[in-house]
């Protein structure tokens, strides 16, 4: 036992670290991805620690180090809990009527296409958002067309198509490719009912690992240029996707500065996404961002229907009059984040992705 308390010692610290070490490669990216399990896994080893037996002289040391990286891991995380305070808004009669979205990475290669059109029929979002979308997805929802008029289709083969889908009025939109000419994201402008314009932002840049990208410069040029694309925007602005991010990275956290933008998984839940069948292991890489003149009332993951993804599901509303009232929320990069941030695309768009144009499954 003691042999495995050191061991599962060693190896957390080493997960600890990793991520400290600004380097793009997936090595040292993907352990920020597992900051929830690995903080289990050390107060797990903190307690497998007094039942060791044959404690040396060093217990002490060993059981501090795993104090203050359980302390480290849950300074950061408990800003996703409903512990950290947020101040709470209520709808005024000047708000916007309540909107409902859904984003959704549905898995090129899931064929369950009915069981996420029974979703959105239950669920009854304003918009939603496909991704890993391709024809066979798109050929599937025109059964929902009717409901959802207002439509802006990237279809691609290559596991990164994108389907928007909308019942309020779209009045322009269209399709980035900030860091390569596979990788799209999309910007819609839209107008309710009741006259409030609002922009739904959606991005899936690729992630670091070792069966895709060997390192996160494409996913961090891409997410960085939507940052700046945002400041351009002057309008009420949600960003949706599959991030393959978590928000407390580094990355993520630059992203929110530069962009100006709001994380309201902060005080609310983690809102963990990937990978849907496997609880123990889940990961909130579905993220959204939004601007101080947007509410969230709820958010949260809805059922499972054969993808690898949850889908997220979230309802807001838009008000200009409270907006100054989510000022504190906002961070703003400092000087030297703005050139990293600079750097960071200019990376993003020198880097060589060398994608298949059609990916199959296996």
């Amino acid at each position: 036992m003691w042999i495995a308390y050191l061991i599962l010692t060693v190896l957390l610290l080493i997960l600890t670290i990793l991520p400290k070490i600004q380097h793009s490669h997936w090595i040292f990216r993907v352990p920020e991805f597992g900051k929830i399990q690995i903080t289990v896994f050390i107060l797990f080893t903190l307690i497998l620690g007094f039942a060791a037996s044959g404690k040396p002289q060093y217990f002490w040391y060993s059981q501090g180090l795993l104090l203050i990286m359980l302390i480290h891991h849950s300074i950061i995380l408990i800003k996703y809990t409903p512990l950290y305070p947020v101040r709470k808004y209520t709808q005024k009669n000047q708000s916007s009527e309540k909107l409902r979205f859904i984003s959704a990475n549905v898995y090129q290669f899931n064929k369950e296409y009915n069981r996420f059109i029974q979703l959105i029929e239950k669920y009854r979002p304003d918009v939603f958002l496909t991704m890993e979308s391709n024809g066979d997805w798109e050929e599937a929802l025109r059964s929902i067309e009717k409901e959802y008029p207002y439509q802006h289709k990237v279809t691609l083969e290559n596991t990164y198509g994108m389907h928007f889908y909308s019942k309020i009025k779209v009045e322009s939109a269209q399709t980035h490719y900030f860091v390569a000419d596979d990788i799209p994201s999309i910007e819609a402008h839209l107008k309710t009912e009741d006259g409030f314009s609002f922009v739904f932002f959606g991005v899936h840049p690729p992630p670091p690992s070792p069966t895709e990208e060997e390192t996160s410069k494409e996913r961090d040029g891409d997410l960085l240029s939507t940052a700046k694309r945002v400041r351009e925007i002057k309008k009420p602005i949600i960003v949706v996707g599959d991030f393959n991010n978590v928000a407390w990275s580094k990355s993520s956290i630059l992203f929110r500065k530069t962009s100006h933008l709001i994380d309201p998984r902060i005080g609310r839940s983690f809102v963990s996404t990937f990978h849907a069948r496997y609880r123990l292991l889940r990961f909130p890489i579905d993220l959204m961002f939004h601007s101080e003149e947007i509410f969230i009332e709820d958010m949260k993951t809805l059922e499972n229907f054969g993808s690898d993804h949850l889908p997220v599901y979230c309802e807001f509303f838009i008000d200009h009059i409270q907006d100054k009232k989510q000022e504190e929320r906002i961070d703003h990069a400092s000087k030297e984040e703005k050139a990293e941030a600079e750097e960071m695309i200019e990376e993003g768009k020198e880097e060589d992705g060398n994608r298949d144009a059609i990916v199959t499954e296996g």
